[in-house]
């Protein structure tokens, strides 16, 4: 009796053991089981969300599960990235992550409440848009030399909004390389300073083509130039920064990609990749973006992580350039 005790019981513990090596295959093979959060670290209706709800439909068709948007906005994105770095690494909470939270809030902000350069899991990277320097339309100026005129002749009476960390660097990196002083007004969400540029609130915005490029065409602020290196086909008319001041070396991109928290399964990293490549490949949303002058990049996992180094030394230094220090 003893020794058939003795053989259940090592039968059963065998048993688990086998249970417990074959679970985590099982659930990777059947990953995702269950709907996926993305967290989106900035509001609605801000090139973020947009472009990350556009790329969130797509995955879910290649994924068969839905991937469902949540705006966790505020500190420059700190907050919604702070979330998934402390979520579980199981795939099913993402970042919707941009240059502000997995490249320059580490250079801005001296006591992350998580390390930027180990606390993510690379997943695929969406793609990048440039900036458009605007302005409200009783700015008396008509071009960006006329409005840097207007700033050096009253120094610090020029103020500019921003809500995120390109939003603020781009205006920071314009006031150092043009010689001139502006005064910033932090905002929770793009579409809240947009539309206090528009009703004069403030008097400049550069803020992503999502953003601006609507109201520039509808003639309600102003556009003076792009952050890229060469003019933007989405709005030709606009020149670069470089050639308005007649500078050279000025550039400012804003990009989207996705992340999870560190340790993440390999399997449903490359299952996630492989879903927002696809939609980068996409025909419809390709051509839906691109009117913002948004530029899809498909790539692997490995490749964003080298990216994210490097734009997070390149952050820095266009930090360190424009004078603004850790806060």
């Amino acid at each position: 009796m003893k020794s058939k005790s003795l053989s259940s019981k090592l039968l059963q513990i065998g048993f688990t053991l086998v249970i417990g090596l074959i679970s985590p295959l099982g659930i990777a093979d059947n990953y995702p089981s269950k709907p996926i959060k993305a967290i989106v670290p900035f509001a609605a209706g801000s090139a973020t969300d947009q472009i990350g709800r556009a790329f969130a439909a797509k995955m879910a068709e290649s994924l068969g599960q839905p991937v469902v948007i949540e705006n966790r906005p505020g500190a420059n994105g700190m907050i919604g990235a702070d979330l998934v770095a402390k979520s579980p690494a199981d795939g099913y909470t993402l970042l919707f992550g941009t240059n502000s939270t997995n490249a320059a809030l580490k250079s801005l902000v001296k006591n992350l409440p998580y390390n930027q350069d180990t606390a993510f899991t690379p997943i695929g990277y969406f793609g990048s848009v440039p900036l458009i320097v605007a302005i409200n339309n009783d700015v008396p100026a008509k071009s960006l030399n006329g409005f840097v005129a207007l700033a050096k002749a009253d120094p610090g009476k020029i103020t500019f909004a921003y809500a995120s960390t390109s939003q603020r660097v781009s205006s920071e990196m314009l006031s150092s390389v043009a010689g001139i002083k502006m005064t910033g007004v932090s905002y929770k969400s793009g579409p809240n300073a947009m539309t206090d540029l528009i009703g004069g609130q403030v008097n400049m915005f550069t803020a992503d083509f999502a953003v601006t490029l609507p109201q520039v065409q509808a003639g309600k602020i102003r556009g003076l130039a792009v952050t890229s290196l060469k003019r933007s086909p989405a709005i030709p008319e606009l020149p670069t920064v470089n050639e308005a001041l007649g500078i050279k070396g000025y550039e400012l991109i804003a990009f989207f990609a996705a992340f999870g928290p560190a340790g993440m399964p390999k399997d449903a990293v490359i299952k996630l990749n492989k879903a927002i490549n696809d939609a980068a490949k996409s025909k419809d949303l390709v051509e839906r973006f691109s009117t913002m002058g948004f530029e899809t990049q498909p790539g692997t996992p490995e490749a964003l992580g080298q990216k994210i180094k490097l734009e997070t030394v390149k952050w820095a230094k266009a930090i360190k350039e424009a004078g603004m220090e850790p806060e």
